[in-house]
């Protein structure tokens, strides 16, 4: 399964930005999806993951009621809506496709992983 994460940019503090991450083949409909981030000199984090059948979702803390993830099975495709954008959301954003089915927190519980996109939020 190769992963292509897009929609990264500059936007200012309180804008919205809207990443889309696209599967190569359907491997992912099967499988939990999630997002994570890596903020300069700090480590990857989770930010948000969903379910196989988008039933599920769960939020870092940080982004619960800014963020939004979605998915469209038929189209192999994930999105996070991010809305009132903070400088502190500065990162490269990666999405990842998990081994299970159901929602997936850490890293270990995914083995394919996208490039990542750049999100700069000015303040």
């Amino acid at each position: 399964v190769q992963l292509q994460a897009s929609g990264g940019g500059l936007v200012q503090a309180g804008g919205s930005l809207r990443l889309s991450c696209a599967a190569s083949r359907r491997t992912s409909s099967n499988n939990g999806m999630g997002w994570f981030r890596r903020a300069p000199g700090k480590e990857r984090e989770f930010v948000t993951a969903i379910s196989w059948d988008g039933g599920s979702t769960g939020y870092a803390d940080s982004v619960k009621g800014r963020f939004t993830i979605s998915r469209n099975k038929a189209k192999s495709a994930m999105y996070l809506q991010m809305n009132n954008l903070k400088p502190e959301d500065t990162a490269v954003y990666y999405c990842a496709v998990a081994r299970a089915a159901g929602l997936a927190f850490t890293q270990r519980e995914y083995n394919y992983w996208g490039q990542g996109t750049l999100v700069t939020v000015s303040s």
